[in-house]
């Protein structure tokens, strides 16, 4: 199926994907970043994957499906002649170990059903031992992971594959209940799946109607906040950047990457998306685990953690997987975690400022680690370095990262300045006007006024959309206004925003290969537009994007003009923190 043919349910410890024809291709656990149990995404069926559908046939796609309400419970119905079914999929909050719950439901005549269940650990490397207890359960073993399977009708075995076929008539509810647990533990406790679906369901709804947002585009904000949600790992209160790895950015190319961590880049638009719409729990608790991940030295610092702040996320190619439209490697990990990106100082800067200005507790550690961050910046900000991509190219002085350089600065002055915090301020406001200084004439092109993706660059780069969205510059400054304006005639493909030029005469991340228009840049190109005064064009271009979303409201990374469909990890936090900012940006 295409990516954007799956939908999310998660209990913000983990997430599965769930596919339009009632199958489970993607499934971690017990952590978003642990091996699949069901691996189907990243290769075919034997890598393990759970089908609930009609009988007969080919697999078909469900007729229509939803979540219930502002929720992460989705449902999936088929129209057949016999009758309709509907198939509820959600994991509820976690009690003790992770649960998957399907509930087939009749809903009117009687259909013939089928289910096929393949549970391989370890990315689909390891097909576990399986035997039926005396009570009819399922249970599978495989080194350190342990199914127990509940399931109401019976399943027989045959090819490593365990099928059932069970008729649903109207008012018939059968719940299959999966249940995860570490296999040198004893048989976990049983849920009732009925209870749970309706807590499951009334927390969701719950926590989404404390959203304070209440301009035009509320629905879509709401499913971005949930998405959000789900992708945070309710122990730590981090967030991952996505629940996939090696959804490709290229159909069939090899810019593929595990994104199941938290990146500090991400921590700025995440607080300011949290504390906007009124969710100061939760961005407080993001602070907290930012602050956990990035103690120790400044010299230390990484661009991204594992969910619990984990430093060491060593990059390796699973060679027994196909890839996602035979898209090679799939990776696990992530080598960019070594890379040096001095744009990260500015967002954790920026980050602890904006918690100060939201009104978060005060909180004197985090000043200390600013002030040593801003130390380390102070003797290193004038470095190459690979940037805000993350390119696995030649080190460059990226425009992006001087700019984020200057907010670092920028930030902690404005802490002096307004919160009475102390420290070297006019040392800092020198460095912060040579910074900029230093930005606006080596990274401008006075002939075609424009900033460039690098210092003295011929190329452009979205990310300097963030020039004004940041405070470097004011969206008024003839500066600003000529960027927009490049970025509109030479990164616009079919009315999205690339990164960057990809073309065999520009090796700057050392790829082969194309790559979609990356989500956010063309959320920034809308929200830039607003501030410039364009507003019209800045409401056709977000209704543009949003009309990108899949029918559940879900984002991935990139969208590919070249094929219409989305490409990349999925579901994409990146995009939808943006989503959030340009729909409150325009009420």
């Amino acid at each position: 199926m295409r990516i954007e043919d799956y939908a999310l349910i998660g209990d913000m410890q983990s997430a599965a994907l769930v596919g339009r024809d009632g199958s489970i291709d993607w499934l971690c656990l017990p952590r978003f970043d642990s091996p699949s149990c069901f691996g189907a995404l990243l290769g075919d069926t034997d890598h393990g994957q759970w089908w609930i559908g009609p009988a007969g046939g080919e697999r078909r796609s469900a007729t229509r499906r939803r979540y219930r309400g502002d929720t992460l419970v989705l449902e999936s119905e088929w129209d057949l002649p016999g009758g309709t079914v509907r198939v509820i999929d959600f994991m509820p909050p976690r009690q003790a170990n992770p649960d998957l719950v399907r509930i087939v439901e009749g809903v009117s005549g009687s259909v013939e059903m089928s289910t096929e269940i393949r549970i391989r650990f370890d990315y689909g490397r390891i097909v576990p031992w399986v035997r039926r207890t005396d009570e009819g359960l399922l249970h599978a073993v495989g080194g350190p992971d342990s199914i127990w399977l509940h399931s109401p009708v019976p399943l027989r075995s045959r090819g490593y594959t365990h099928h059932g076929a069970f008729r649903v008539s109207a008012g018939d509810r059968l719940p299959f209940v999966f249940t995860w647990h570490p296999s040198h533990e004893p048989r976990p406790t049983e849920i009732d799946p009925f209870e749970q679906l309706t807590e499951t369901e009334a927390l969701w709804t719950e926590w989404a109607n404390r959203c304070t947002h209440t301009g035009p585009w509320r629905d879509a904000v709401v499913r971005s906040l949930i998405t959000l949600k789900a992708l945070t790992y309710s122990p730590t209160g981090g967030i991952v950047a996505a629940p996939t790895t090696s959804l490709p950015e290229d159909l069939g190319g090899v810019r593929n990457w595990d994104y199941r961590y938290c990146w500090l880049r991400d921590a700025t638009m995440i607080l300011d998306a949290l504390i906007g719409s009124g969710y100061l729990e939760e961005a407080a608790d993001w602070r907290a685990w930012l602050l956990r991940a990035i103690a120790g030295r400044a010299e230390d610092l990484q661009i991204m953690y594992g969910v619990a702040g984990e430093r060491r996320l060593p990059e390796m190619e699973l060679d027994w997987l196909p890839g996602y439209e035979d898209s090679r490697p799939v990776r696990i990990g992530n080598g960019a975690v070594n890379q040096l990106q001095l744009d990260v100082y500015g967002e954790v800067s920026n980050s602890l400022y904006l918690a100060r200005a939201s009104g978060l507790s005060p909180d004197n550690r985090a000043w200390t680690i600013q002030r040593q961050l801003i130390d380390y910046l102070e003797a290193h900000w004038d470095e190459p370095d690979e940037g805000l991509w993350e390119v696995r190219g030649p080190r460059r002085h990226f425009t992006h990262s001087k700019v984020m350089c200057w907010v670092a600065l920028d930030r902690v002055i404005r802490a002096v300045e307004e919160f009475g915090r102390t420290g070297p301020v006019e040392r800092w406001r020198a460095l912060r006007d040579r910074i900029h200084a230093e930005i606006c004439v080596k990274a401008f092109d006075s002939t075609r006024n424009t900033f460039t993706q690098s210092y003295g660059s011929h190329e452009l780069d979205a990310a300097l959309l963030l020039i004004p969205i940041v405070g470097f510059l004011p969206a008024t400054d003839p500066r600003v206004i000529g960027t927009i304006e490049a970025i509109e005639r030479e990164l616009l493909v079919d009315g999205f925003v690339l990164r960057y030029p990809v073309a065999k005469d520009n090796d700057v991340d050392g790829l082969p290969g194309g790559e979609g228009a990356f989500l956010a840049c063309s959320f920034w190109l809308a929200e830039a537009l607003a501030m410039v005064g364009r507003r019209d064009e800045a409401v056709e271009l977000f209704e543009r994007l949003l009309a990108l979303r899949n029918d559940v409201g879900l984002l991935a990374e990139e969208y590919d003009p070249r094929y219409g469909r989305l490409v990349g990890n999925f579901p994409q936090a990146f995009s939808h923190v943006p989503l959030i900012h340009v729909a409150s940006a325009l009420s």
